[in-house]
């Protein structure tokens, strides 16, 4: 089998990392679409990682829409050209959306790398996304018991396999060279359109943080600081003496503040994850109203929500406690690259 793997945002490329290396020299080739045109949010992953160059490039243009459009138009041609036997996404991008709507246009099967979550908030254009992804697909690859159930209650007719999370198996690979973090501090994250796009939620969640007084350190997304500076809101984190404010950072840098941190508090899914993987065991508060990964919440994270007094108050909570207590791997303890890739390599 020559499956073509596809891949456009930072996710994407730490989580089908451990399956290209697990392929290894069997025939397989790369598509990265651009969806993260920031450089610290997709090449610089790539070589951190230790990834070939992908065969095929595209440089998608225009906003949502048309970028969705513009890819799969690029991601066909290169499908038509050269005819892969599967073709290969993961997660809930607009990338995943494009890559298998495309590939079952040229009549290519596609297989869903973390297939079967579900948060029920239809405010995520990515819950859209995998919805539509995981009933296009012939293999889909379900992280957990919980997303397999989603998946057979919702009648997909694809093929499903339990693997595990391939965003341990990253870890567990990269954890030894990670960067030197900011020990003792909180590390936040938010790049969320739901959040992030709405300056009332945005602005709500940022004062919660402030309000907090715990110390906290914050690798600023492109689209967040664009929404920052967009609604006025960059000055006031540059004034708190409780925040440190960092540019986007790579895999390995944000490996090395995952160790480093107390705790997490943070609207990413992937975070949720790395965070209970051996080489982290972190506590997470998560900035959401829901989760699509309710594995963890419980002993590992917890739902958060999103006002200022919320906030406030979970961060001075967990700060008094912020050691994880439980010995539960909700996402596997690895080997879920290599699962999928025996799949890729038959």
């Amino acid at each position: 089998m020559k499956p073509a793997i596809i891949m456009g945002t930072r996710p994407e490329i730490i989580k089908l990392a451990p399956v290209i290396k697990c392929l290894g020299r069997r025939r397989h080739y790369t598509v990265f679409t651009g969806q993260h045109k920031d450089y610290n949010m997709g090449r610089l992953f790539m070589r951190q990682l230790g990834l070939p160059e992908p065969g095929y490039s595209i440089a998608p243009r225009g906003g949502p829409a048309a970028r969705t459009g513009h890819m799969i138009q690029g991601l066909a041609r290169i499908l038509e050209e050269d005819r892969p036997d599967a073709v290969v996404v993961q997660g809930d991008t607009d990338t995943v959306l494009a890559g298998a709507v495309a590939a079952v246009r040229c009549g290519i099967p596609v297989f869903h790398v973390e297939a079967g979550l579900r948060s029920r908030d239809w405010r995520m254009p990515e819950e859209y996304n995998r919805v539509a992804v995981d009933h296009l697909s012939e293999m889909l690859f379900a992280p957990t018991k919980s997303a397999r159930s989603n998946l057979t209650s919702e009648g997909v007719h694809g093929r499903i396999v339990i693997t595990g999370n391939t965003a341990i198996d990253a870890v567990n690979m990269y954890a030894g060279a990670a960067k030197s973090g900011r020990p003792g501090k909180i590390l936040l994250t938010l790049h969320r359109q739901e959040n992030v796009d709405d300056r009332r939620i945005l602005n709500s969640i940022l004062r919660g943080i402030v309000m907090s007084g715990e110390e906290v350190v914050f690798p600023v997304h492109p689209r967040t600081a664009d929404r920052l500076q967009r609604f006025g809101l960059y000055k006031m984190l540059e004034r708190a003496p409780n925040v440190e404010l960092l540019d986007a950072q790579g895999y390995l840098e944000m490996l090395g503040l995952l160790q480093g941190c107390l705790f997490v508090v943070t609207d990413s899914g992937g975070l949720q994850e790395e965070a209970t993987a051996p080489a982290i065991r972190k506590r997470v508060l998560v900035l959401r109203k829901s989760s699509d990964r309710p594995e963890g919440l419980g002993d590992l994270s917890t739902l958060v929500g999103l006002s200022d007094t919320a906030v406030s108050r979970a961060i001075r909570e967990a700060a008094q406690n912020p050691r994880l207590a439980s010995r539960s791997y909700p996402y596997g303890r690895g080997g879920a690259g290599a699962r999928i890739a025996r799949f890729l390599g038959a």
